[in-house]
């Protein structure tokens, strides 16, 4: 969908969704995230696009923040630039860039360092494409870390290429040797990226012909076989040292057939400038995934499930590894349950789906194709059968005590408290709202097809086949000592006029 907006109305979103840059924090994070990805298919944005129920610009930023801690970061964004500055949101030192053209990588890095003053700033700058949905804050730190020591001016972090050379479609990167091409020594230069070159370029070079490459006074040689085997490639992420970065940006030119300027180009640039240009691969190679259709994304999904998966598989029980959904805030809370040192005894069913903001406690145990999602408190020895469905709005919490059952099939929505010992047995529908929430009491059993709104339940009271709609449900006891069940209660119905009966 088109969302129709000029420009003056996207720059008004984009501003007040900013933060101020703060000039006092030396790193900064360039998150590109202005296009849309025609081939992905779709009316939504490919930044958009989820993978294990985060965005994945929204991945790419979380990953980030958790890596290199408290930085400035600037998204960069274009089409559908409402929806992708809505999911990030206003966060501290987070500001937006639009990029009203689409004129490749460099341009958009240029629309971003708009934002920072180059009198006021001094510090490095990461740049990351916003579809690398897999990133993770441990390599953000790896290269952090990698840079840092490395005394170079800029560094690319690289891939490596793991399939057959000859299906092997990447740009190469080129570093230069331990010696040149005429065999002399060249150490203090060995390990330095001389260039990107593409493999289209690669075939087009003749066997008998090397491919030399003049480098600091010097040239390399490569021969067309050692570059297809050359099993390094461009990610897309790059530091840079921001006060050289600056006036070498500007000189980026679109020199080819797309009339595009790419950041690819600043390795010339800084080469050219006698400036060092590393580079570093993370620990994992499927961290710098990118996708362009649905099947990456797919399998970039479905790779985040087994990460998930290895994670907790030796903490909790799962019935199926390859059907479950635990958001990773619910790992993270399942993860520092375990360091307390006592058994979780967690069951997941297969087809189980828990979203963000959820508790799990100990002795939790969730049948097939239940759904929990949103501020859901559960507490210890909780048992809820198959197919339940429990959600409340972002507002909202629905908590359910100690030892609670819930049978399957059940309905169960929003501002809602369910107190210890409580049974709610099959065909039970039950709502809370801000207005009016529900609360039931300790021990109570609801059953039969029976549906519960914005009351206050007692304890120890049984309900059954009835509906009670903002009712005070009071524990009655009764001269024989047993407490008042109730059965059969239905509010007076409306719209009798409007039915017949048919002859």
């Amino acid at each position: 969908m088109s969302e129709n907006l000029d420009t003056k109305e996207i720059l008004n979103i984009t501003d007040s969704y900013s933060s101020k840059f703060d000039y006092s924090k030396k790193e900064t994070v360039i998150i590109l995230a202005a296009g849309h990805g025609k081939r992905i298919k779709s009316h939504t944005s490919k930044m958009l696009h989820e993978i294990w129920g985060v965005p994945t610009v929204e991945r790419v930023y979380d990953a980030c923040r958790k890596g290199l801690g408290d930085i400035n970061i600037i998204v960069v964004v274009g089409i559908k630039a409402k929806s992708v500055t809505e999911v990030i949101g206003s966060r501290k030192n987070t500001l937006f860039a639009y990029q009203g053209e689409q004129k490749g990588t460099g341009h958009a890095l240029q629309i971003a360092m708009e934002k920072i003053d180059p009198e006021k700033y001094d510090g490095t700058i990461y740049v990351l494409p916003g579809d690398m949905g897999l990133i993770d804050d441990a390599t953000m730190k790896l290269f952090r870390d990698e840079y840092s020591k490395s005394g170079n001016d800029m560094m690319v972090l690289t891939g490596i290429y793991e399939g057959d050379s000859s299906e092997n479609s990447y740009g190469r990167i080129v570093r230069a040797k331990s010696a040149d091409k005429s065999g002399n020594t060249a150490s203090s230069l060995e390990g330095q990226v001389i260039q990107i070159i593409e493999h289209k370029d690669i075939l087009k070079i003749e066997d008998s012909h090397p491919y030399v490459l003049p480098f600091k006074g010097k040239e390399f040689s490569y021969s067309r076989h050692e570059l297809i085997e050359n099993c390094e490639f461009n990610s897309g992420v790059y530091a840079f040292d921001y006060k050289k970065l600056v006036p070498l940006a500007k000189n980026i030119e679109s020199n080819n057939a797309q009339n595009e300027i790419y950041i690819t180009d600043l390795i010339e640039l800084f080469n050219k400038a006698m400036f060092k240009v590393g580079a570093v691969s993370p620990k994992q190679q499927y961290v710098l995934m990118g996708f362009n259709n649905k099947s990456v994304l797919k399998q970039m999904d479905q790779l985040a499930r087994k990460i998930a998966y290895e994670k907790i598989k030796d903490i909790v029980e799962i019935a199926d590894s390859d059907d479950f959904f635990i958001d990773d805030l619910v790992i993270e809370d399942i993860l520092k349950l375990d360091r307390e040192g006592k058994p979780l005894d967690i069951k997941i069913g297969k087809g189980v789906y828990l979203g963000r903001g959820v508790k799990l406690n100990y002795k939790s145990e969730l049948g097939k194709n239940v759904y929990v999602s949103g501020n859901i408190v559960i507490g210890e020895n909780v048992c809820i059968s198959e197919n339940v469905h429990l959600s409340c709005f972002k507002e909202q919490e629905l908590r359910l005590g100690n030892n609670v059952k819930i049978l399957s099939g059940n309905i169960i929505k929003g501002n809602i408290v369910i107190g210890e010992n409580t049974v709610i047995e099959s065909s039970v529908n039950m709502t809370g709202s801000d207005e009016f929430p529900l609360r039931i009491g300790k021990n109570v059993d609801v059953k039969g097809t029976s549906y519960i709104f914005g009351s206050i339940i007692d304890d120890d009271i049984s309900i059954e086949h009835s509906i009670i709609v903002r009712k005070r449900v009071e524990r009655l006891v009764k001269k024989n000592g047993t407490i008042q069940k109730i059965k059969y209660f239905l509010p007076m119905p409306e719209g009798l006029d409007a039915i017949e009966s048919i002859s």
